[in-house]
């Protein structure tokens, strides 16, 4: 087993099609934005390449015996665009005060706000000594690239626990997430909530019956090309309508419906014959994750029925035990997505500037706390436990 503070066992790979994929599988669990397809369409449609700011820098660390003792999703980044916790002021403060900013490193899944582990450790090896090192490894990285500053967001408690523990300056955010209390259908989960919000959700539904738009969940094999072709459709339409950057290829929606079969949940919307929405969702075998939703036509309260409502139902039909349904929104909250904390670590390498930043995040993780409660507050739940 290797020496935990030893990082020089560590290497870096450009591609992450240079590690086998059973190997950083193995690593990685079920979480699937970490799984080597997932990261693997990323780079080979051309989403997150070097070309696009996000250079690979990812970390390997061999197990002489075969595989991975543990690995890194990595990055070289020259932007901070699809990061979704955000350090323009950051950048913005370093920069008028001298510094560059960028590059930085960014530990993380590309435009994907949802958490999962970052550090991915062998569940056979010893998981506080590959997270050190592992750690160790970043930020001699960090140095050898003489970036600013080396980010890992939306990591689990008990990686951002760690990675506070070994000097690294901890970020709290706020996500709203829906929980399945063992409901046995979605009208259950309807009995939970207040009347006022149990007759609001009823009548956004009833309005998008009402208006002859059929909606279907489709996984693996079920997903055909010509769907693929559909949401690529509405993503772009969405990014145009909302000034927002489209990351993603064409590409990107094809290799992750061929590569990763039934891990991938498209809620499609048909009207009159036609496709006219979707969302897609990838899922664990515990969660389901919302992450990009489109639409070429406005319906009233299809959005919320598409990404929302129908994601609590197949999370109840699958017996999933909770749905993170992306970053921002407290519009969620009467939907029955309650404030969830998300967590990330930073170190920076100039050290005037990282006390500055933590004197920052102290004010910041008190605010974010008392802000998380106040929003608890507004339950939708007639008890909220």
């Amino acid at each position: 087993m290797p020496d935990g503070n030893d990082s020089l066992a560590v290497q870096v790979i450009s591609r992450i099609a240079e590690v086998p994929a059973a190997d950083w599988d193995a690593c990685a669990g079920d979480n699937p934005f970490v799984s080597h397809a997932f990261l693997n369409a990323l780079e080979e449609s051309g989403s997150a390449t070097g070309e696009t700011g996000w250079q690979p820098q990812h970390l390997v660390l061999p197990n002489p015996a075969g595989g991975l003792y543990g690995c890194v999703p990595l990055y070289l980044k020259s932007h901070s665009y699809g990061e979704y916790i955000f350090d323009w002021n950051w950048a913005d403060a370093y920069e008028r005060a001298g510094g560059r900013y960028y590059p930085k490193l960014q530990c993380s899944v590309p435009f994907t706000p949802a958490t999962g582990p970052r550090l991915l450790v062998h569940p056979e090896a010893p998981w506080e000594e590959i997270m050190t090192g592992l750690t160790a490894a970043m930020i001699e990285l960090a140095r050898r690239h003489r970036v600013s500053s080396l980010h890992v967001t939306f990591a689990p408690r008990e990686q951002y626990d760690h990675l506070g523990a070994l000097g690294l300056l901890q970020r709290l955010s706020v996500q709203y997430h829906w929980q399945n209390r063992d409901y046995a259908d979605f009208d259950a989960f309807l009995a939970e909530l207040s009347s006022r919000k149990r007759k609001a959700i009823k009548k956004e539904r009833r309005k998008v019956a009402e208006s002859g738009i059929e909606l279907r969940a489709l996984t693996g094999a079920e997903i055909e090309a010509h769907h693929w072709d559909a949401f690529f459709g509405f993503y772009m339409a969405t990014a145009d309508r909302k000034w927002g950057q489209p990351y993603l290829t064409r590409e990107f929606f094809h290799q992750i419906g061929r590569d990763l079969g039934d891990r991938v949940v498209l809620i499609v919307a048909e009207y009159g014959g036609e496709l006219v929405a979707g969302a897609l969702n990838l899922r664990s075998d515990t969660a389901l994750f919302g992450r990009n939703w489109g639409c070429l036509s406005r319906f009233k309260f299809l959005h919320f029925e598409t990404c929302y409502y129908q994601a609590i139902d197949y999370a109840i039909r699958h017996g999933l035990t909770w749905v993170e349904a992306g970053a921002q929104g407290e519009h969620k909250i009467q939907r029955g997505y309650l404030p969830t904390a998300t967590y990330s670590a930073h170190w920076i390498g100039d050290p005037g500037f990282r006390d500055a930043v933590e004197h920052f995040l102290e004010r910041e993780r008190d605010a974010m706390s008392q802000e998380i409660a106040f929003l608890g507050r507004h339950s939708p739940f007639k008890a909220c436990d």
